[in-house]
């Protein structure tokens, strides 16, 4: 028997099986690694610099964390905050009006059937009321489950937060010796290592820039349609809808709900008007530019970016937006280590 073999594939077994479990433990808090990962790599150059002049890493560390707080969480706590209280007044608004609301539902039917044109349809007053008021009691309810959703997974997220910047400091710390223990044991070969690590980084920035572009562009046209709606608060709304597009929510979760309470409250034309330039304009402009931008700077087909970043929204929920184009990126990578490789035995052929 040939022990150095059993001995051998003893350890690689052992070695995967407690890889394994190693993952697992760390299952629940991939998603803070994951965005301490993303954000360190991000302001590392930045961590650098500070580190050279300051000469304290620790310190440079810490300026990072808080400019990473006031950069990033705080914006996103007063949009939450805003979020939170445009969605309670909507609430209300829905709650305490429902006789109003059914009184303009029926006068807007009344005139539609008295309409020359519009009598030929038949339209059945009682039931499009009652669909109406259905309706408006979906959409109530929709806000009132997402506000204690959002109010129980706040602590959650909380905790989260401060796991993410706990390791956000070390990967500033020891993130090169990290990286240079992955790069040592990895059989890869340096060059092709560092082709991956650089492709993290190029997708990960890209994906960040190119949503902030796009939730900036569809926050702007948003509140013009808002405003040409005559909604109060619109600028608010407005400015909801460029921080759900930068995580990516979506801008639908703003504009849709807004055009059906228009509808149920009687004002027809503006309803129409919201739910048509959101559906036509606004998530038109975020399906055509960030596939784009994202592709163009990380060097990656437009058409793989969409698919890649609808699939990882579908697996990994929000932050599958950043790690499904991250994959790809990587899997694009990866074969051209193949090409790279296999380089005269492909072209042989």
């Amino acid at each position: 028997m040939d022990f150095s073999k059993v001995r051998s594939v003893l350890f690689f077994t052992l070695l995967i099986v407690v890889t394994i479990a190693f993952l697992v433990l760390f299952k629940p808090f991939f998603y803070p690694l994951f965005w301490a990962a993303v954000i360190a790599s991000i302001f590392y150059p930045l961590f650098q610099k500070l580190k050279k002049r300051l000469k304290f890493p620790r310190l440079s560390a810490l300026i990072i964390m808080l400019l990473v707080l006031v950069i990033i969480v705080v914006p996103v706590a007063g949009v939450g905050s805003l979020l939170v209280k445009e969605s309670i007044g909507l609430y209300n608004s829905i709650d305490s009006n429902s006789a109003q609301i059914n009184d303009s539902i029926q006068s807007t039917l009344s005139w539609l059937q008295n309409h020359p044109y519009i009598q030929k349809l038949g339209i059945n007053q009682a039931e499009w009321v009652q669909k109406f008021s259905d309706i408006a009691r979906v959409v109530s309810a929709y806000i009132f489950n997402g506000l204690k959703d959002f109010t129980q997974n706040s602590v959650v997220f909380l905790g989260m937060l401060v796991l993410m910047f706990y390791a956000l400091y070390y990967f500033l710390i020891d993130g090169a010796r990290f990286l240079r223990l992955a790069m040592h044991l990895c059989p890869l070969g340096d060059k092709h290592e560092k082709m991956l690590y650089d492709k993290f980084t190029a997708t990960a920035l890209a994906t960040i820039k190119s949503s902030l572009l796009v939730g900036v562009i569809q926050g702007f046209l948003s509140t013009i349609v808002f405003i040409v709606a005559g909604l109060q608060g619109a600028v608010i709304l407005g400015v909801i809808t460029v921080a759900l597009c930068v995580l990516p929510i979506g801008s639908g979760f703003i504009w849709g709900p807004t055009g059906i309470y228009l509808l149920i409250t009687g004002r027809i034309w503006e309803g129409l008007l919201v739910l048509i330039f959101g559906v036509l304009v606004i998530s038109t402009i975020d399906n055509l530019l960030r596939p784009l931008l994202v592709g163009q700077q990380a060097k990656i087909h437009p058409l793989l970016v969409l698919f890649s970043t609808l699939g990882g929204i579908a697996f990994f929920g929000i932050t599958g937006f950043l790690i499904g184009p991250i994959i790809t990126a990587l899997l694009v990578s990866l074969w051209e280590m193949y090409d790279d490789y296999y380089k005269q035995d492909l072209d042989r052929n």
